[in-house]
């Protein structure tokens, strides 16, 4: 511990132990007590208890629950915990109504079980709980007492301690403790309802993840009775959690996955699918509940389509099928013999045409174009009908299904519910991005083959559609609305600007006009999804002069130089931002208007984003003249400094740009981010000026005198003096000179390094209380 805070600590608890002298900041003791666990987990806690002894009598005695906020009472716990003490943590288990302090509680005996029973000696440890320290087994006692409770609250805690224990102790005494306690686990299961059934299942996986217990067969027998016995919402999350286990019985996998497709099979049976639609329950275990059974509720309903269209979302994109010879292959990349450790899997066979008709009839049951002949299928209509959750989790899942094939029958469907979602006037702005990012992963997957250069006929005729929608929507009064269809733009060009069925449906539909009318919107975050649009859209030369007679006598600005002026006249920071990243993949890209004259293009940009208010853009413009760098220098990496004449070169054109008055400046800059930034990027350009064996002697510089006096008044906050010329040789002196792994190392660290310091703390908490004098308070 720090002398200083030594120092102060006896004071400081003294204070604590009067009841005269209330510490009124609560969240300077939080800081404290997480200050003393951090201490005593770092090996000191001994030396801690031998000098401080009057610290434990203040934790066990003087913080009584009743002079105590919740969240400080669970600190003091927890750091209670570290000394393996164990007062009146059970009473705050069983009552205390704050899940702060039962959390805690419930952490600190299992930290006490795990002091008392791992170590040396955990080897002699017996796996029999009666065998156990005292201390242990009086905790085991109060766990059984607990599971044993007719009342759910204390069931509740029992679990969430047991759930604790095997998610985060990896000692042998986590079998004993399995085997002492599982039967009454399994015994919850007869009562009606059964009590605590999340809590439930979070043991359950936490006893399936753990590798020691997850051998025990009576574990899978009674995860198997609990999908049985808990309702379909409450075992959704279980039998998704089963799904993602390596080690499961095949079985229980596929009940497991009966649970997570029954109310998918509902839909199916209830608005009367085709004859011959394969069933989404084929193969699955014979004991799961009938599908012709409705939620009782709409919030229900709701409830459990959401829950397990989010469950299935998670399965699809896992590998289907193990292989191992790629498992072998990813083990020698990483330099052993040793196969990679196996990946969750989806389950096979997947059922994709029956999944794609159920998510395609849920979304004609919530927009109202379904016609069920049920009466199941009725009370669905009105249950789901305009709900925009199970929308958003269908659209959600929709796309997901897109990495899948499917019969074209079904595919057909999939792009008319889309149309009739992205067409609607009822549809949302939230379920209509939700639309428009599954059209556009449907449209990417459709697509032909790599090596074609058009898109599959299907997929071109909806396009056509598709881009009439997406005209009228880039004019809704909706801001929302025009900023998801200019993000749908800007990805469908970045993927497909080079498709020529593509670009002759853009071209035709008008749509690159409207984009860069709404470079003026009047909304901010629309005017940055057009600027990222327009950006796409020049790169694939896809943004042609209007063809209207008043525009054709009026000059045209080029992209660029309409994005200029966005960066030198916009009031908002997202435009600007997004121009910046335009600008930089441009000049990355070699985009035309840029490549003519790099030079030119850099100087404009940067004098611009230097002097910008947002540090964003600064940041922005920092990428810029690194991504301008390395195409003068060679990309970032451990590499060898470039050649002298090709260095020369170099340097004189980033003089002649102005880079360095702007990264000397920025190193220098309030925002942190911008200063680390600046930082990197004077670093990568001394590695590739300055090789070692190529050092200047000294004496032998250029003089350097006004340039370090500059940056001297820029570190002390006088920004105004240019640097004006710099000879590329004084440039590299300067950086010879510079500590620039010294200031990365502290512009690494966080701002409230020292402020917040612990000695800082002790100081602010006894200054409230007048201990202190006021020269010695160092509050923050």
């Amino acid at each position: 511990m720090d002398p200083e805070c030594a120092r102060l600590l006896p004071a400081l608890c003294d204070v604590l132990a009067d009841p005269r002298q209330p510490v009124a900041d609560d969240t300077c003791l939080e800081k404290l007590l997480d200050w003393f666990k951090a201490v005593t987990e770092a090996g000191s806690s001994l030396l801690l208890l031998q000098d401080h002894p009057c610290l434990v009598e203040l934790l066990f005695h003087v913080l009584k629950p009743q002079d105590l906020s919740s969240r400080i009472l669970s600190f003091a716990l927890r750091l209670a915990g570290i000394f393996a003490a164990q007062e009146n943590c059970f009473q705050y288990l069983q009552g205390d109504p704050s899940l702060f302090v039962a959390s805690a509680a419930g952490q600190l005996l299992v930290r006490v079980l795990d002091l008392a029973l791992c170590g040396p000696a955990e080897g002699r440890i017996s796996l029999q709980a009666w065998d156990w320290p005292a201390c242990a087994r009086k905790i085991v006692c109060h766990l059984e007492d607990c599971l044993r409770s007719e009342a759910t609250p204390r069931v509740t805690q029992a679990l969430h301690v047991l759930t604790t224990a095997f998610g985060h102790c990896h000692g042998l005494w986590t079998q004993g403790l399995w085997v002492q306690l599982s039967p009454l686990v399994a015994r919850l299961l007869e009562k009606d309802p059964v009590p605590a059934p999340h809590a439930l299942v979070d043991l359950l996986l936490s006893v399936a993840r753990s590798s020691m217990l997850s051998s025990d067969p009576g574990l899978w027998e009674t995860a198997a009775q609990t999908l049985s016995r808990l309702s379909p919402t409450q075992a959704g999350p279980l039998a998704a959690g089963i799904l993602k286990l390596q080690d499961c019985p095949q079985a229980l996998r596929i009940q497991a996955f009966g649970v997570l497709l029954q109310p998918l099979a509902f839909v199916l049976e209830a608005t009367a699918q085709a004859p011959g639609m394969p069933g989404l329950l084929e193969g699955a275990a014979g004991d799961l509940m009938a599908v012709d059974t409705l939620p009782p509720s709409k919030s229900a309903c709701v409830g459990l389509l959401c829950s397990a269209l989010a469950h299935l979302e998670l399965l699809q994109p896992l590998v289907g099928v193990a292989q191992p010879a790629s498992a072998l292959a990813a083990g020698l990349a990483a330099g052993t013999d040793a196969p990679a450790p196996p990946q969750p899997q989806r389950p096979s066979p997947w059922p994709q045409a029956p999944l794609l008709a159920a998510v395609v009839a849920i979304l004609r049951l919530c927009n109202g174009s379904a016609a069920p002949s049920s009466e199941a299928g009725s009370r669905l209509c009105a249950m789901l009908g305009g709900c925009v959750r199970v929308q958003r989790a269908a659209l959600d899942f929709l796309g997901v299904l897109s990495q899948g094939l499917g019969p074209q029958e079904l595919v057909t469907q999939v792009f008319a519910i889309l149309l009739e979602y992205l067409v609607s006037p009822d549809s949302s702005p939230t379920v209509l991005k939700k639309a428009f990012q599954a059209t556009l992963r449907w449209l990417l997957s459709s697509a032909a083959p790599p090596g074609c250069c058009d898109l599959e006929p299907y997929a071109q005729l909806v396009l056509g559609e598709l881009l009439s929608v997406l005209r009228k929507r880039l004019c809704s009064p909706c801001w929302e609305v025009r900023d998801s269809g200019l993000e749908f733009l800007t990805q469908m060009t970045r993927h497909r600007g080079g498709q020529a069925g593509f670009r002759q449906a853009l071209l035709a539909s008008k749509v690159p006009e409207l984009t860069r009318q709404l470079l003026q919107d009047p909304e901010s975050y629309v005017r940055a999804s057009a600027v990222a649009a327009v950006g796409q859209l020049s790169s694939w030369g896809l943004l042609a002069a209007p063809s209207s007679p008043e525009h054709a006598a009026t000059p045209q600005k080029t992209p660029l130089e309409e994005l200029l002026l966005v960066l030198t006249t916009d009031s908002e920071g997202f435009p600007r931002r997004a121009v910046m990243r335009v600008f930089t993949e441009w000049l990355r890209d070699g985009y035309a208007d840029v490549a003519e004259d790099p030079e030119r293009f850099v100087a404009r940009v940067l004098q611009a984003a230097s002097g910008d208010l947002d540090w964003e853009v600064r940041v922005q413009g920092l990428e810029l003249a690194l991504a301008f760098l390395e195409q003068l220098l060679g990309p970032c990496g451990p590499s060898a400094a470039a050649p002298p004449g090709a260095l020369a070169q170099a340097l004189q054109a980033l003089c002649r740009v102005q880079l360095f008055e702007f990264a000397f400046r920025s190193l220098f800059d309030c925002d942190r981010p911008v200063a680390q930034k600046s930082c990197d990027l004077l670093l990568f350009l001394r590695a590739k000026a300055t090789p070692s064996s190529n050092s200047q002697e000294a004496g032998d510089g250029p003089d350097v005198t006004s340039v370090e006096a500059a940056l001297r008044r820029w570190q002390a906050g006088e920004q105004g003096q240019p640097l004006g010329e710099l000879a590329p040789e004084a440039v590299l002196a300067v950086l010879r000179s510079m500590d620039l792994e010294a200031l990365q190392d502290t512009l690494a660290e966080s701002s409230d390094h020292v402020e917040r310091s612990p000695q800082s703390l002790l100081q602010d908490m006894l200054a409230t209380v007048d201990v202190l004098g006021d020269n010695e308070a160092d509050c923050y």
